[in-house]
């Protein structure tokens, strides 16, 4: 918690670092840690009355609440304001009465969560969940120290200067690397492995529990030791000044660690300056400076979706080192220090450190992925049968080799026939698969839906309060009753039963859930790595589109769902890097384990509607019962099932080879839904391919 500490810290001491982004496994403590620091911070004088918080000594010239007349201040404790997952837009940034907008000309202004937060600490736990829109608003506010709230030509605009904290699970799904740049400093946290200091952690817990208030006494003079030095700290960050060479060993860090843009180098020298301020100085140290990149910059470093963020740190120092080298020229003589070094604390080269060896959150080495990639030989074109389905002596002999790829001997398939998992071939950008029909799930980038931002399509009475007004809508709603009304002036009578607001269509994320054929036939004509690389390609696009993915194998016996439905893409390509083949053709069971799949999730979330792909070759090869069907009639059946459901699908066609049994196709129809080659997927193909399954609608319709 170190390194967690520390930043907290930095931030209370200079608020322009830009908050703390907070990573790490579950129950590690993140949130107690955040809530602490709002107890630490000094008392604000703040203008009695107002509800932005303005400072009595320089009051908000555009304060809603203003003008302000002088007067003396009260004093009250910084406040920490928490900002749910599902808060709305208004909630976060205020709303404005837009009737006595129109009615009155007056901005009758409600504040939101943001002015709440004004000189205090704004906690987002689970920010990686939050919208992205709500996201852009706070770190919009969060950099320029205001919030502007514009309605239809009435525009507000506060102060809204705090301290932002965000955590986050990264099981649970990343952050875009545009909206983790907008962070100041991040933090890996992960629970200690040393058994003296769990056992610690248990005892004080045990201790709180027992006696509260007993606790909070026994650690009141460290509590008040450190909101002394928090003060200390902020009189002398002023005086503070990084020199030219301390500006020049963060731009070659920088520099040397390609991150894009400039924010990291401002960022990392606001952050070196609070180091300094933190330890009792005037003068940036060359210590200040690594200790800075070590928070600025890992989450930064990603350089492409699936990347972990991290440092390298041996880097960092052989870029520092080659400084030295070439401006040999000595900081300046030390100067008194704080109670606390940089080198021994916190944040320092010491051992308890983010750069010591024992920092619990490891190492991810620079540009590190999941795992080695392999490049899979492009395929050669191949012809396909001139009657798909039709059995010859080709087809039959070709089925024979399927059963022999998938193991056929092996009874019932298991695990004789595993082979070892193979790497992904390089991803490429695919088309765009959509759900048909228009959807109202939560905002994303890929299929068609009613949604808070997007085009106008509309105008309808408002379900709650109203959050888009439609001018033309209210103003010709209004206009048929101003005699009624008395209206005698130039103003316009509006009543509430005028207003209307606006429809808009945008685009909603779906649950994208994979089906993939992990069969011996798969991997035995050598297509496994070209197949992760277009499952992987497809995660990519998913990332990038805001969805849901659930990924399920089938293979040997039976199916397996190898990742529940998640926000966490990287966790999906984690599990495929690992995905092992072998075995018999299980199609019916994968079709059935993802029905049973989608009917929980549609108790769970029935607005987001579900995009099934299933990655197959067409065979099924279990092991025949006894009177019973075949496989491909099970299979047949459980497509029919999903069809009935209304479940949009796409099925990747990756049979290759002189002869083409066609059927994946057979199986898409069934599903009535689209089929898709390797080739096809590519957006860079040539062949054009039918991005949704529109015409499936069309289709359903007719019959």
């Amino acid at each position: 918690m170190d390194g967690l500490r520390l930043a907290l810290l930095l931030n209370a001491v200079s608020p322009a670092v830009g908050g703390v982004l907070v990573r790490g496994e579950k129950g590690t403590a993140k949130s107690t840690a955040v809530r602490a620091i709002a107890a630490l911070l000094p008392e604000v004088d703040v203008v009695a009355g107002c509800r932005f918080s303005c400072d009595p000594a320089a009051p908000d010239p555009s304060c809603p609440d203003g003008p302000h007349e002088p007067a003396t201040g009260e004093a009250r404790p910084a406040r920490m304001v928490e900002l749910p997952v599902g808060a709305s837009e208004d909630r976060l940034v205020g709303a404005l009465d837009i009737e006595r907008a129109l009615s009155e000309g007056v901005k009758a202004f409600e504040p939101g969560l943001l002015a709440d937060a004004h000189r205090g600490v704004l906690y987002v736990d689970e920010v990686n969940l939050l919208h992205d829109h709500l996201i852009d608003l706070l770190l919009d506010a969060a950099a320029m120290g205001a919030s502007y709230v514009e309605r239809e030509g009435v525009s507000v605009r506060h102060a809204a200067r705090f301290l932002l904290v965000g955590t986050m699970n990264p099981e649970e799904g990343e952050l875009r690397p545009q909206l983790l740049d907008r962070f100041g400093l991040t933090v890996e946290v992960a629970a200690s492995r040393d058994t003296e200091e769990r056992v610690e952690v248990v005892r004080r817990r045990l201790a709180y529990d027992e006696d509260p208030e007993g606790f909070a006494a026994r650690w009141a003079a460290d509590e008040d030791a450190l909101r002394e030095r928090i003060a200390a700290a902020r009189a002398l960050l002023p005086r503070v000044r990084p020199g030219d060479r301390a500006l020049r060993q963060i731009a070659a860090v920088c520099a040397g660690f390609e991150v894009d843009g400039m924010r990291a180098d401002i960022v990392t020298a606001r952050t070196a300056t609070a180091l300094a301020a933190w330890a009792g100085r005037t003068d940036v140290r060359t210590e200040d400076v690594r200790g800075a990149a070590l928070l600025s910059l890992p989450h930064r470093r990603r350089r492409a979706p699936f990347d972990a963020p991290g440092l390298d740190e041996n880097k960092l120092d052989e870029i520092l080192r080659r400084f030295e080298e070439d401006d040999p020229d000595p900081d300046p003589d030390p100067g008194p220090e704080g109670p606390e070094s940089p080198d021994d604390g916190p944040g320092g080269r010491g051992p308890d450190g983010p750069g010591g060896p024992d920092d619990p959150g490891g190492r991810p080495q620079e540009g590190a992925a999941e795992g080695a990639r392999e490049q899979a030989p492009p395929a050669a074109p191949e012809p396909e049968p001139s009657v798909p389905g039709q059995r010859t002596g080709e087809h039959e002999a070709a089925d024979r080799a399927a059963e022999a790829d998938d193991g056929a001997g092996g009874g019932t398939g298991g695990a004789g026939g595993e082979r070892a998992a193979v790497g992904a071939a390089e991803p490429f950008r695919t088309r765009r698969l959509d759900v048909p029909g228009l959807g109202e799930g939560a905002a994303g980038r890929r299929s068609r839906a009613r949604s808070a931002h997007g085009r106008t399509t509309g105008a309808r009475r408002p379900r709650g309060a109203l959050s888009a007004l439609h001018l033309t809508a209210t103003v010709r709603a209004a206009a048929p009753h101003q005699r009624a009304r008395g209206r005698r002036g130039p103003g316009l009578l509006v009543r509430r039963d005028d207003l209307r607001e606006a429809v808009r269509e945008g685009r909603e994320g779906n649950l994208v859930l994979f089906v993939v054929d992990a069969s011996g036939s798969m991997a035995a004509r050598k297509r496994m790595s070209t197949i992760k690389g277009a499952v992987l390609s497809l995660l990519l696009d998913a990332y990038q589109r805001r969805d849901k993915v659930g990924l399920i194998t089938f293979r040997g016996a039976d199916a397996e769902l190898a990742l529940p439905p998640t926000s966490s893409v990287d966790a999906a390509a984690a599990r495929l890097e690992r995905l092992p083949t072998g075995g018999r053709t299980p199609l019916a069971a994968g079709l059935l384990k993802a029905r049973e799949v989608l009917r929980v999730e549609r108790l769970r979330d029935p607005s987001r509607r579900p995009l099934l792909v299933v990655v197959t070759d067409g065979r099924a090869t279990e092991a025949r019962r006894a009177g019973g069907s075949t496989p491909v009639e099970r299979a047949g059946r459980a497509a029919r099932m999903l069809a009935g459901d209304g479940v949009a699908s796409v099925v990747v066609d990756c049979e290759s080879g002189p002869v083409r049994l066609g059927l994946a196709g057979a199986l898409a129809r069934e599903l009535r839904g689209t089929r898709v080659t390797l080739d096809e997927l590519r957006a860079d193909s040539v062949t054009e391919l039918v991005r949704d399954v529109r015409t499936v609608s069309n289709t359903r319709r007719a019959a």
